[in-house]
């Protein structure tokens, strides 16, 4: 398969207790072609091995090793799925001579197959720009099943990749693409901001987020004090959609939790509130699918990033199968 690289077992590994007791001793790693069809619960980790949208969008590159740094920060820790709950790692999606586009669609692809073999993908990268292929991939699947379901997406981060893309594709423009293309197909473009930054998006983004309506949440108001508020927001979101992507972008983090990524700030938001805010999502039933961008390992201190990245995946993986 082109732009795909198979999992990496030497990545999973951690403490030995023959037991189950860590996530390396529970992961199956499963080429995506040789998946099954899932008989019970079932989650696969994605890698999105590419940076090639955060050069482009003048951004510091070296995200492209973030979905083996995620990998290896999450095999350490403890396991707590349960027994009638599968975890795959089905490899990687990578990107050739900065083909960012080539690599989007092999990921929609990869998106829509998880999917259709019943599994909760979990997608790692890499830059922003992988909401793109992420978004395509789900529509395509519900399209395909003809119910008319409504995809919504709920993103953390600072930005509002709202950029246009007349000259070029890149990691700030893809919700502004997924606009576009809902608009070609005549539905509603449901996009809700957590944690948006003054400082991080110049007035013509804001302008494009108000002539699109999207919903969004400036940083200042994204705060614990403010939680019950908030949650009245994202309920009000999540009952007007079928179905929610979560996308969390890390360096919509204070650069106090997450140094390692390509655009560090140190004005972010906090992980308590993002968990705060995921427990709401994942409580509506509706989360399909979600992924965690722009860990940069180039970057990280002390791997501090990447098993903040990990600790999120850790408790999404257990939140969606209920252990």
């Amino acid at each position: 398969m082109k732009h795909y690289e198979p999992p990496k077992k030497d990545l999973w590994t951690g403490r030995v207790s023959n037991k189950w007791l860590y996530l390396h001793e529970k992961v199956h790693c499963t080429p995506l072609e040789e998946l099954p069809e899932a008989q019970k619960k079932s989650i696969s980790l994605l890698g999105y091995a590419c940076d090639a949208g955060v050069h482009r969008n003048q951004g510091r590159v070296g995200a492209e090793d973030g979905p083996d740094a995620i990998k290896s920060s999450f095999a350490k820790m403890p396991n707590h799925l349960g027994s009638n709950v599968l975890l795959h790692d089905v490899g990687s999606i990578t990107c050739t001579n900065s083909d960012m586009e080539s690599a989007q669609e092999q990921l929609a692809e990869a998106v829509k197959t998880l999917l259709e073999k019943k599994q909760f993908p979990i997608v790692l990268g890499g830059g922003h720009d992988m909401a793109y292929g992420h978004f395509s991939g789900i529509k395509t699947y519900l399209d395909d099943k003809k119910e008319g379901q409504t995809l919504g997406i709920i993103n953390f981060d600072a930005h509002f990749d709202l950029r246009k893309n007349t000259e070029q594709s890149n990691s700030g423009t893809p919700f502004y693409q997924i606009a576009k293309d809902c608009e070609k197909k005549g539905i509603d473009f449901n996009y809700l901001c957590l944690g948006i930054r003054k400082d991080a998006n110049d007035r013509n983004l804001f302008q494009t987020a108000r002539d699109l309506d999207v919903i969004y949440v400036m940083n200042d108001t994204f705060q614990i004090p403010l939680l019950e508020e908030i949650t009245t927001w994202i309920n009000a979101f999540a009952k007007n959609v079928d179905h929610i992507y979560v996308t969390i972008d890390l360096d919509g983090f204070s650069s106090a939790y997450a140094p390692g990524v390509s655009a560090a700030s140190p004005m972010g938001f906090s992980p308590y509130m993002v968990l705060e805010c995921l427990k709401t999502i994942i409580g509506s039933g509706k989360l399909i699918s979600m992924d965690i961008a722009e860990m940069n390992p180039k970057y990280d201190i002390d791997g501090q990033t990447a098993k903040l990245a990990a600790s999120l995946v850790h408790h999404i993986a257990h939140s969606v199968s209920g252990s």
